[in-house]
């Protein structure tokens, strides 16, 4: 996909010079050449941000015309939006050659639902969503399709298990994952204090033992050794004699 982005050359910068272009309907941006230092420019951001907000995004080959200079074709090197408004604030552009080879980052996007999905209970778990490849600006894909329905759980697709293209070769490391087929981890909630105290109070209490034995034990020996009698009074009377 290609579009096409007009642009003017500015000659001063700073932050007063940015505000006057904001207010005036563009903003400040500069395009780097192979060769030369870069050229401060200002673009419109209304078509910069539909170009960006399509598949290719940053990938898209753009057609810049600037007065004087003539046209070149360039991909966006780096963008910043406001993070309150979300308007688009700058931009770089680089200058890429048609007939040289560039690397660029490309979206991979799975097709088909996993059987491990369907079958066993399964996610399908995206490890990462981009591959580096190396190929002409003008063969630059969308995206990168990988079939992942033959997938069951514990499977995954690498880099090396990508399909390969005439028109570029992935140049990302050949072991690194993509995606993975696993089963969802069950995390354990933690028990409330309220739970914890129901589930206190639904277990059956322990019985209480009443230590009596050796209280029983006194009691019966006192009942078996009843005090003496007291002696005849004649006999106490005699003795105190």
């Amino acid at each position: 996909m290609e579009a096409v982005l007009d642009a003017v050359e500015r000659e001063q910068r700073g932050k007063n010079e940015a505000r006057r272009l904001r207010a005036a309907g563009k903003i400040p941006a500069v395009v780097y050449g192979v060769r030369e230092g870069g050229k401060a420019i200002a673009v419109d951001p209304k078509p910069l941000t539909r170009i960006l907000q399509t598949e290719l995004g940053a990938n898209t080959l753009i057609t810049l015309n600037l007065p004087g200079g003539g046209d070149a074709r360039v991909l966006v090197k780096e963008y910043q939006y406001d993070p309150v408004t979300h308007q688009l604030l700058h931009a770089d552009f680089y200058r890429v050659a048609m007939d040289k080879a560039i690397r660029v980052n490309v979206s991979v996007v799975p097709r088909g639902e996993p059987k491990g999905v369907k079958q066993q209970g399964g996610v399908l778990d995206i490890v990462h969503r981009q591959v580096e490849i190396e190929c002409l600006p003008i063969d630059i894909p969308n995206h990168i399709e990988v079939d992942v329905s033959e997938m069951m759980v514990g499977q995954s697709i690498r880099v090396r298990d990508i399909a390969t293209d005439p028109k570029w070769k992935a140049v990302s490391d050949a072991d690194m994952m993509l995606l993975h087929v696993i089963i969802p981890k069950v995390e354990e909630v933690p028990a409330t204090p309220e739970a914890a105290a129901a589930a206190a109070g639904a277990a059956p209490a322990e019985p209480e033992v009443i230590k009596k034995g050796k209280k029983e034990e006194e009691g019966e020996e006192g009942a078996a050794a009843p005090a003496a009698a007291p002696a005849p009074a004649g006999k106490r009377e005699k003795e105190k004699k």
